[in-house]
């Protein structure tokens, strides 16, 4: 198992094998489908993707005395329509839960990006290894607000 620290070891990432499991530290941000909408229709972006790691994830609400609420990938296929967009920005890869379509492999290679997968169901579970987390877009979103997070050892493996 790699431990791989993101976004400072980010040229790690291209060097896993499918189905190699990563622990992965660092920042990430989470997006979920109405943050990808606004995105979109937006003339600028809430932070610089290039060389950043998404995860597809909408936070639960966060209750007294808690980083983060439970936060465990949702499901990527669902925001491939958005791969392109995100890819292009220099994105360095994403974090979701099951598979995603030739097409996006094909994106993900093209731009040189990796994708990794959590574990479905366990967001509870994953939420321990988020060590700090604060919104920093569309608050008014709520659980599908971007959220910058820090991660420790977040369990992944390459797909």
């Amino acid at each position: 198992m790699k431990k791989i620290i993101v976004p400072e070891e980010r040229e790690n990432l291209s060097n896993l094998s499918e189905g190699e499991e990563v622990l992965l530290s660092g920042r990430c941000y989470t997006m979920r489908d109405s943050a990808c909408k606004r995105l979109l229709a937006s003339d600028s972006l809430p932070f610089d993707m290039k060389n950043e790691m998404l995860y597809f994830a909408g936070p639960s609400p966060v209750r007294p005395g808690e980083i983060i609420g439970s936060c465990g990938p949702t499901t990527s296929n669902r925001m491939e329509p958005f791969f392109e967009f995100f890819l292009s920005k220099g994105l360095s890869g994403m974090i979701g839960k099951g598979p995603v379509s030739k097409e996006a492999s094909s994106l993900l290679a093209k731009y040189k990006a990796v994708y990794l997968v959590g574990i479905g169901g366990a967001a509870a579970y994953l939420s321990q290894f988020i060590k700090a987390a604060c919104i920093i877009a569309y608050p008014e979103l709520g659980t599908e607000a971007i959220h910058k997070l820090i991660l420790k050892d977040l369990p992944l493996y390459k797909k």
